[in-house]
């Protein structure tokens, strides 16, 4: 089974790949990549795309496996996050619903990355309705699933993920950004978001 990276409130298109699988494996023994999706989401602002970064130490410089790496607690990213996700969705169909599923995310301080992670994707299946495990390699796996990274550049077209478009906040000011974190979905389409993921 191919190991997923962990992923900051991934896009869509790992919970594509996390669908059909009843145990998720997160791969935590590789060197750390920075600028990707382990500490990096995309949400859908007032002006346009816009990405959110947790605040990474990694205390054995470039060295530092993904398992160790600490999120660092001199700043306020949290109440900058929260922040920003409720003037990006405060005006969706299905914030209030949701949004305390996500704020305690933000008030609690997590010593390590792969623990928010964790603890997010659990929170994203239970509000999905999927039964799911998570486990975490014991050993560095080869072969991480490809095609979730935050890229400078355009992708390769054998790389995109065709996602149907939905409605989304700003989708008829800015047009429809694809792929976002997977709070955009949630937030938007509310218990429908998993029947979208099914149907991919």
């Amino acid at each position: 089974m191919n190991a997923l990276s962990t992923a900051y409130f991934p896009p869509i298109s790992y919970f594509v790949a996390c669908y059909s699988r009843q145990q998720v494996l997160i791969e935590q023994w590789e060197s750390y990549t920075k600028q990707s999706i382990r500490n990096h989401c995309r949400i859908y602002g007032p002006n346009g795309e816009l990405r959110l970064s947790v605040p990474v130490n990694k205390v054995n410089g470039n060295h530092t496996l993904t398992k160790d790496i600490l999120i660092a607690r001199d700043r306020e990213w949290q109440k900058n996050h929260l922040r920003s996700i409720e003037t990006a969705y405060n005006k969706s169909p299905y914030y209030l619903y949701y949004k305390d599923h996500f704020a305690r995310f933000y008030a609690t301080d997590f010593e390590f990355l792969v623990e928010l992670n964790r603890q997010i994707l659990e929170e994203v299946f239970r509000i999905l309705r999927w039964e799911k495990r998570i486990h975490f390699t014991e050993q560095f796996e080869a072969g991480i699933l490809p095609g979730f990274e935050l890229k400078k550049k355009a992708p390769h077209p054998e790389e995109i993920v065709f996602l149907p478009e939905y409605i989304q906040v700003f989708s008829s000011k800015s047009g429809f950004i694809p792929d976002l974190s997977i709070l955009d979905l949630i937030f938007n389409l509310g218990p429908e978001a998993g029947d979208y993921i099914a149907s991919l």
